[in-house]
């Protein structure tokens, strides 16, 4: 059985249905619970709620433009789920310049305003970002009666939770591109998935990750995505045909990973080797595995100190220009830069691989 990305908080259609085993589900349970850095993470949530569709400029200028966030609050009335989303921009264009698109999804227990590092910086680099909140798993976990918080753990590692989330990004998707204002704005053809953790689950299995369940096969697929960034992607746990459940992906993928990236609690262990192990299930010739030398498993959310503050900072920036580098190869431009990014960054990679290109 697939089991649910299991990964530490960030700071701030009718489907066949995934069967995730119980055992799969307490590993989740206990790996968040016993994670040292979560009462950290928790507290750097931040609190106050922005007002629902607002703009605002950006006081910083992370690239070659000024940006502007906007926050939506939408509602799936099919599904009677909330999907809220903060949306980075460029705060300028050309009237008729299409956006490409980035559509990111959080690990368990994060929100909207986690990766900020990554919206802020791909929109000033001349991408859309969408972040979406999975409302059945994220910052709201850790609120409410502490004697319920297990219950809300278990919950959110569902496979119910695991659907919903496919169902997030494909309803945001809808949203955006419906827009007027914003729809005239995005290349619905350059679209991207990117996710850390549980989010990298979401994004596999909208890419097309199918599980073969007796006498059906599960598929979440989500056409629109083009390709897509996979930071700490677990496996499917307790599947053993990892590539056969890849099989049907057929996009450009960047895996980011570290050497420390592990979870680890009392008899059960999940290391780099799983990240690694999906980057070469995956299919095709067009995809690049990133490996940084240390680290930690939650290095790559908005928390600057795990993994090492200077090696965090340093891993931050290069996640960034790699990231970027893959968006403009993968999308149909030069491969100039994402050859060029490990010679820049060799100090701190153990591993770079790039077959196909």
């Amino acid at each position: 059985m697939p089991a649910v990305a299991t990964d530490n908080a960030t700071p701030a259609s009718s489907r066949p249905l995934i069967r995730i085993t119980a055992a799969a589900g307490t590993a989740l349970l206990v790996l968040v619970l016993a994670s040292p850095h979560l009462a950290a993470q928790v507290v750097e949530v931040p609190v106050a709620v922005p007002a629902v569709n607002a703009l605002t400029e950006s006081a910083a200028e992370a690239g070659t433009t000024k940006i502007v966030t906007r926050d939506f609050d939408w509602f799936d009335r099919a599904r009677n789920r909330a999907v809220p989303v903060r949306l980075y921009l460029p705060a300028q264009t050309a009237p008729a310049q299409r956006l490409p698109l980035v559509v990111f999804s959080h690990g368990m227990g994060g929100s909207r305003r986690g990766y900020s590092y990554l919206g802020a910086y791909w929109a000033s680099h001349g991408y859309a970002s969408l972040h979406l909140q999975h409302v059945g798993s994220d910052r709201s976990l850790w609120s409410g009666n502490i004697f319920g918080l297990v219950g809300r753990l278990q919950g959110a590692a569902q496979e119910e939770e695991a659907i919903a989330r496919v169902e997030d990004l494909r309803f945001a998707l809808d949203q955006v591109l419906a827009d007027q204002e914003l729809g005239s704005r995005i290349d619905a053809k350059r679209i991207v998935g990117a996710g850390h953790s549980y989010g990298a689950n979401t994004v596999m299995l909208a890419l097309g990750a199918r599980i073969l369940r007796q006498d059906r096969i599960i598929d979440l697929f989500e056409p629109r995505l083009s390709a897509a960034v996979l930071l700490s992607a677990p496996p499917f746990y307790g599947e053993s045909n990892m590539a056969g459940i890849l099989a049907e992906i057929s996009v450009p993928t960047l895996h980011i990973t570290a050497t420390e990236d592990i979870i680890r609690i009392p008899g059960y262990y999940s290391g780099v080797a799983d990240r690694i192990a999906v980057f070469d299930a995956m299919p095709g010739a067009h995809k690049v595995l990133a490996v940084f030398d240390g680290g930690s498993h939650s290095m790559f959310t908005d928390r600057n100190r795990t993994g090492g503050v200077a090696l965090n900072s340093l891993v931050k920036a290069a996640t960034r220009e790699l990231s970027v580098a893959f968006f403009e190869s993968a999308l149909g431009g030069s491969n100039v830069a994402l050859r060029n990014w490990p010679a820049r960054h060799d100090s701190i990679l153990a591993k770079f691989l790039t077959p196909g290109y």
